[in-house]
């Protein structure tokens, strides 16, 4: 009977749990700048605007921008980690976030500010793909748990510190330092990963899908751009939007049809959908990015403009979110790798999203701020068991020369339905707000209230209520409070679909290797073509 050998550990791409944490180390900070782009300047958004001379649509699209290349771009990189080096990838995402970051930095207007964020986001989305395509490549999905922790903390210290540390910056240097700040920590990040993360690199022949790549962003674009100017720019029934819509139709169905018939090497392999659990998993991220970026990123412009804080006290109000999301990640991410069992953590944790979203359905400008913090707690609580657990539950899946691909696919949905929720709730707030508004003024006026020339919203402009006499800034207060209220009742349907769809996902053990069985048994190396010098205890005949 012919006997099989086992692969090394170095050719199968386990690693010791002193390696893992070396190279972790740099992924983690990798990690860290990526949120940190986003964090830091959520609560310097409104005076950015207000300086650049920016509307509600110009806060809406600097946002938006970065989400746009991010997520049209995160297949694309996911499937470059299933072709070529995936330390150089995550290098080469650190040099084009830090050359973004620079340009934001020194940005004269919103357009050229707009532009900047754009090509950071191709950096972060690269990086919010690529670190964990990494992980998923250097432990197994058992041991996964063990170090989310660590994941769980990093993603706390950069959502957390992030708004302290830009009002900090708004309230004292100026709001430019913002993207100054991560530059330092992507150059650590790069240096740390060249001398820590060492992978086994499987060399085959590549084909890179340039046109369905092209098509793919293409489509992804024009679809989200229809999304953030409709009802603002151009009426939904224009003829204007119904163009730019079948134009999204067509070019995504041209995508379709290139990456199922035409291209040798896909960006996104159509055949990974015939898996229940990504397929589920794929619907249930694009609907919890839409119910949690397009609510969630409107929090700190409610406590600014709904309850007259500054920034730094804006970033004060989202420790209650990180809070519950840091305590669910490393326990769940703990017990789970202790039992193995993953699915009780997924049903649970959308549950209390559902709740979370719910309660702060609730909220407007008089609410009590510690109800606001309770209810961001726990919708913090159930983001922390759901996130990671479901890339760990599509990565427990897939082979891993799909890692790359099949990771990106979870990131790519979950960013397209932020971009899509934070450019439609953006809509839904400008619009309630500006409604809001024009009601306040007229029943001021009704009561002969002397207005000062030019107070209206009909510009989309974002006044800063501490600088209005005391009916105006009651007025636009209130509006600001119960518009935010609002957008998270639109987001709640989202998170009962996602609900739904974990609901049906099917539990599978966690495998306790990197590779999958029949990857394994693929490897494996007959022992009698190992040379008899080579085999211990035989002796050459």
């Amino acid at each position: 009977m012919t006997q099989t050998r086992p692969v090394p550990a170095a050719q199968s791409g386990e690693m010791s749990h002193r390696e893992v944490l070396e190279a972790l180390s740099g992924l983690l900070l990798a990690m860290f700048v990526a949120m940190l782009s986003s964090t830091i300047v959520s609560n310097a958004l409104p005076t950015i605007v207000s300086e650049l001379e920016g509307s509600q649509t110009g806060y809406t699209w600097v946002v938006v921008s970065t989400l746009l290349t991010m997520t049209a771009t995160t297949p694309i990189w996911g499937k470059l980690a299933d072709l070529f080096s995936k330390k150089l990838l995550v290098q080469a995402a650190l040099v084009i976030f830090s050359i973004g970051s620079v340009v934001a930095g020194f940005a004269p207007n919103m357009e050229v500010l707009i532009g900047a964020r754009a090509f950071q986001g191709l950096g972060v989305g690269g990086l919010t793909a690529l670190v964990q395509v990494v992980i998923a490549s250097m432990v197994s999905p058992r041991e996964r748990g063990r170090y989310s922790g660590y994941i769980g903390a990093t993603f706390a210290l950069a959502t957390v510190s992030g708004p302290l540390v830009g009002g900090l910056l708004v309230d004292t240097v100026g709001w430019r330092w913002c993207f100054f700040a991560g530059l330092p920590v992507a150059v650590l990040a790069f240096v740390v990963l060249q001398r820590t993360l060492h992978l086994p690199v499987r060399t085959r022949e590549a084909h890179i899908d340039y046109l369905g790549a092209t098509l793919l962003v293409g489509g992804v674009s024009i679809f989200l751009v229809w999304v953030s100017l409709g009802g603002q720019e151009f009426a939904w029934g224009s003829t204007t939007s119904y163009l730019m819509l079948a134009a999204a139709a067509l070019v995504t169905a041209a995508a379709v049809y290139v990456e199922a018939r035409v291209a040798r090497e896909p960006v996104v392999p159509l055949r990974l959908f015939r898996d229940r659990t990504l397929s589920l998993a794929t619907v249930a991220s694009v609907l919890i990015g839409v119910a949690m970026f397009g609510s969630t990123v409107y929090l700190s412009l409610y406590f600014q403009r709904a309850r007259g804080m500054s920034p730094t006290e804006a970033g004060l109000m989202s420790v209650c979110m990180v809070g519950g999301l840091l305590i669910s990640s490393i326990v769940s991410g703990r017990i789970i790798s202790t039992t193995g069992v993953w699915k009780r953590w997924l049903v649970g944790g959308m549950v209390l999203v559902i709740v979370g979203i719910g309660l702060l359905s609730t909220i407007d400008a008089q609410t009590p701020l510690w109800h606001v913090g309770a209810f961001m707690a726990v919708l913090g609580l159930g983001l922390g068991a759901t996130m990671q657990n479901l890339v760990l539950a599509v990565q427990n899946n897939v082979a891993q020369s799909d890692m790359g691909a099949a990771s990106s696919v979870v990131a790519f949905f979950r960013s397209l339905g932020g971009s899509v929720g934070v450019s439609a709730l953006g809509a839904v707030l400008a619009h309630d707000v500006a409604r809001s508004v024009r009601t306040g003024l007229t029943r001021l006026a009704e009561q002969g209230v002397q207005l000062p020339g030019g107070a209206g919203h009909d510009t989309g402009s974002i006044p800063d209520p501490s600088t209005l006499p005391g009916p105006l800034r009651s007025i636009f207060e209130n509006a600001f409070g119960d518009a935010t209220g609002h957008i998270f009742l639109v987001a709640l349907p989202f998170a009962i679909g996602a609900f739904l769809c974990v609901l049906f996902i099917r539990e599978v053990p966690l495998r306790t290797s990197v590779l999958r069985d029949d990857e394994l048994a693929a490897q494996q190396v007959p022992a009698d073509a190992v040379p008899a010098a080579a085999a211990p205890g035989k002796h050459r005949r």
